[in-house]
């Protein structure tokens, strides 16, 4: 192969006459002197610099060209890619019932809601999510067809808007769970009525003694499932709360229900769970001094009221099992469904004294924790003097 430029053309080229027939070049003459042998290297060299600045030019016209022809080939793309909307705008039309699944990911919801024809963009419904740090709630929702992204999140992370889940919370009574399990579910009062009225069995575990008070583990429950019964929904509440308790390291046996007792006691007391443990230190104090426990809260789960709905009749009702301000030991069984805090306060109480607490403020759920009937009076008395509808 020829080692430049030159011998490349020298080798190669041929002129074309007139005529068309090719004429080849003469060679070169050899130079005469050495003075003219410096003229033509001097000259060579100076053809192989424009033959060399020439292909360059030539690589970076054509190089450029490309680059600016892709550039705006991919400008032309993507100005005609934006002018396709991702997103309907809108609140949408006609009726779609959809089903988020309790764990559900953000992305399978919205690749679920473009399958359903609800939102356009899969990405654009994650981005909306996300933005508004949005949080979207298991249940059957209704929307519509073609819905923008930012009408569908409202709906879907608007809790009250779910329909076929049951929620259940803690410090709830059973007696409540029930009754909106029926609702939700469409499956007739009466069924869950005959199982809780029969003992649970093949639901409860032993130590529950036949109640399920105390036994609902808190969580989000599809209830309107193909196959749900009364049973069913039943069994997997309570399967979570034995699994959950079993999670927690809560003792087996009788000493599991004391510890649900003790815990659902205190969570229905105080409302900030900085206090659970002395409230269960006070408890515990009281038992083992022979004293009445005196909660309130189980009087008016033994009335089936609420407790600022008790009467001087139902506080001084002796045959009440659950009235605790005469019968003395923990109440039959839990009041209401603890959660996870209330039963860790349960099992490691805080270390004290107390034997009796007052809660001093409504709103912050500020409650003083004292040790003798003098203290307890006093502080009593300073509160109703500054509430005098207060009981």
């Amino acid at each position: 192969m020829p080692e430049d430029f030159n011998e490349l053309f020298d080798s190669n080229a041929e002129w074309v006459n007139p005529e068309g027939q090719s004429a080849q070049l003469e060679p070169p003459k050899p130079p005469k002197s050495r003075h003219e042998m410096r003229l033509r290297k001097q000259q060579q060299r100076r053809r192989r610099m424009t033959i060399a600045a020439i292909v360059a030019v030539v690589l970076l016209i054509v190089g450029c060209g490309g680059f600016f022809g892709i550039r705006a080939v991919t400008h032309h793309v993507n100005n005609n890619a934006q002018e396709v909307p991702s997103d309907y705008s809108g609140p949408g039309t006609g009726q779609v019932w959809f089903t988020v699944d309790t764990g559900e990911s953000v992305a399978s919801i919205a690749k679920h809601l473009v399958k359903a024809g609800v939102v356009k963009n899969a990405d654009t419904f994650a981005s909306t999510v996300a933005a508004n740090n949005s949080t979207l709630y298991p249940g059957t929702y209704e929307l519509k067809k073609h819905m923008s992204s930012v009408d569908a999140v409202k709906i879907l992370s608007d809790r009250t808007k779910a329909t076929g889940f049951l929620e259940v919370k803690a410090g709830e009574r059973s007696s409540d769970v029930i009754a909106q399990a029926a609702q939700l579910s469409g499956i007739d009062k009466s069924q869950f009525d005959a199982i809780i009225n029969g003992g649970g069995q093949g639901i409860l575990p032993a130590e529950a003694g036949g109640k399920f008070e105390g036994w609902f583990e808190p969580g989000v429950y599809d209830v309107k499932k193909k196959g749900s019964t009364a049973a069913s929904i039943l069994k997997s509440i309570v399967d979570k709360r034995v699994a959950r308790l079993n999670d927690l390291k809560v003792p087996t046996g009788t000493e599991r229900e004391t510890i649900l007792n003790m815990a659902s006691i205190a969570e229905s007391e105080v409302n900030r769970s900085e206090y659970y443990g002395k409230v269960v230190r006070v408890i515990m104090n009281r038992l083992n001094q022979g004293m009445a426990l005196g909660m309130d809260s189980t009087v008016a789960y033994g009335a089936n009221v609420k407790p600022s709905d008790l009467t001087d009749a139902m506080l001084n009702d002796a045959s009440d099992p659950y009235n605790t301000r005469i019968n003395k030991g923990l109440p039959p069984t839990p009041i209401s469904s603890p959660g996870d805090e209330a039963i860790q306060a349960a099992m490691n109480p805080t270390p004290g004294n107390w034997l009796y607490f007052v809660t001093t403020n409504l709103q912050t759920g500020e409650t003083k924790f004292v040790t003798t009937q003098d203290e307890f009076n006093q502080i009593r008395n300073e509160y109703k003097a500054q509430n005098p509808n207060a009981n």
